[in-house]
């Protein structure tokens, strides 16, 4: 046996993360860790990892108890983890990134010649779309996550922790991790493979553990267990239709746009979704929409009137909401509470004469915290301190606070489990019925084909196709793929 978990407890400020964490993995196998947001599955990682120390339980590797108590310690045993939100340092080099820690010398000085063309040549076996001198805060967070897991395997020689590896990659980069964990199976490593998208485990898991609020539900062989049942032990009820929405006629248009050969209208009551390949330019479209980008010659009408969309702020004053990708840098004040984060955008709601309302503030974080179901320890709770689903219903809430009339919403289930996503699209839903206009990115094509009204494609920066949402997969992706 690898490594055996039996018993783990973790608390944070009483609040118990982790109550009876279990979990068996044996060297050349793939083992899948599901469970929804707030399960304890990052937690029980951490741990592994040697960032997180236990408060109970047991741990052994490879037979004898051990306590990591830095990550330095499980990279020496082997130990490595590809992590969900981006641990890079942005002002370095993917090359620098993935050597940190571990950096090459030729004398006193270090050799980035050599760490350059051992990343081109890890970039390179894994066809990885990157460059081995580029920045790493000037990558998308999909370039981010290709340098996460090259960085993880890297240093990894018995086990390799992937913490939703493929949660912001298209299908051609997700089959290339998919082929690295066959690869690392075949060597005879350990794969702990933590994901929400469940129809990825077909392709890979050997076996699989269930958390539920903070224990192990179930453990067993993959092949033994119907995607039904783990949906039912994730969650502990039965989940059905999880993306099925009864569409409405599109009412009044919301918003027009156009830019040179760019064009685009959205309709109160519609979703429209927006599909494409990595680099097509669908989060450079929705940053134009919210004035994060100069649009030059641009011409944009929000309820038939022009309006000028050259910062943020003027974007938020005319309406539109944008629920970035990034939630972590661009969607969220990690470090300040629940309560703040949800009416930061809207603080004039929330203000009187021109200072907050401490108990208005709070019925206002209270009620978007029970009506999302965020769980956390209490509204004082930091931003930065919740699950990856956790987090992104606070950045849904906050623009459901400002009442907005347009929603640009970019890859919005991103790392969120089940039963998080049938939450999110009825509030989608919701939004919709209410009036408001609603613009969805994602790589998820299931999730357009079923939650969208109509289906726009893009690819090297132009709207390409309009497809009605009876369309397919292949359909979508041939023109994603080679344009009109």
């Amino acid at each position: 046996m690898l490594l055996e978990l039996a018993g783990v407890q973790k608390r944070f400020g009483g609040v118990p993360a982790l109550r009876q964490g279990d979990l068996r993995v044996s060297e050349g196998e793939v083992h899948a860790l599901v469970g929804e947001n707030g399960a304890g599955k990052s937690t029980l990682m951490k741990i592994v990892a040697g960032m997180l120390q236990r408060d109970g339980g047991l741990m052994r590797w490879r037979g004898e108890e051990v306590r990591f108590q830095r990550p330095a310690e499980a990279h020496a045993n082997g130990i490595s983890m590809v992590h969900q939100e981006s641990l890079l340092a942005p002002h370095l080099t993917v090359a620098e990134n993935i050597f940190l820690g571990r950096e090459q010398e030729r004398g006193p000085l270090l050799d980035h010649r050599r760490m350059e063309l051992e990343t081109r040549s890890l970039i390179e076996e894994h066809g990885f779309p990157l460059d081995a001198r580029s920045l790493v805060g000037e990558l998308s967070p999909a370039q981010k996550q290709l340098v996460e897991i090259c960085r993880a395997i890297h240093s990894a020689s018995n086990l390799l922790i992937f913490d939703e590896p493929t949660s912001s990659l298209s299908d051609v980069e997700t089959a290339a991790v998919f082929r690295i964990v066959r690869k690392l199976r075949e060597r005879g490593m350990g794969v702990i493979y933590i994901t929400h998208r469940l129809v990825e485990l077909r392709e890979i898991a050997d076996s699989i553990t269930i958390l539920r609020d903070g224990e192990t539900v179930y453990s067993g062989v993959y092949a033994s267990v119907t995607t039904e049942e783990i949906v039912h032990h994730m969650v502990g009820r039965e989940v059905s239709a999880i993306y099925q929405r009864q569409s409405l006629p599109p009412g009044r248009e919301r918003l027009r746009f156009a830019m040179g050969g760019l064009s685009l209208n959205l309709h109160a009551g519609e979703i429209t979704g927006l599909a494409g390949l990595m680099g097509a330019g669908r989060t450079e479209l929705c940053q134009t929409l919210f004035g994060l980008r100069p649009a030059p010659g641009a011409r944009i009408e929000i309820d038939g009137i022009p309006v000028a969309l050259q910062s943020p702020q003027q974007a938020v004053d005319a309406g539109i909401a944008f629920i970035t990708e990034d939630r972590q840098r661009t969607g969220l004040a990690l470090a300040l509470p629940l309560r703040t984060n949800i009416t930061l955008a809207h603080v004039d709601g929330v203000a009187r004469r021109g200072f907050i309302q401490a108990r208005r503030e709070q019925q206002v974080a209270e009620g978007y915290r029970e009506r999302l179901r965020i769980r956390a320890a209490s509204i004082e709770q930091w931003a930065g301190r919740l699950s990856g689903g956790n987090q992104q219903k606070v950045v849904v809430a906050k623009w459901l606070f400002r009442h907005a009339k347009v929603f640009l919403f970019d890859e919005p289930t991103r790392g969120i489990d089940v039963g998080a996503k049938a939450e999110v699209f009825a509030l989608m839903d919701e939004l919709a019925r209410s009036g408001a206009a609603i613009l969805m990115v994602s790589s998820e094509l299931p999730e357009l084909l079923q939650v969208a009204d109509r289906i726009l494609v893009m690819r090297a920066g132009r709207l390409v196709a309009e497809l009605p949402r009876a369309t397919t997969q292949q359909e979508i992706m041939r023109y994603a793929a080679v344009g009109a």
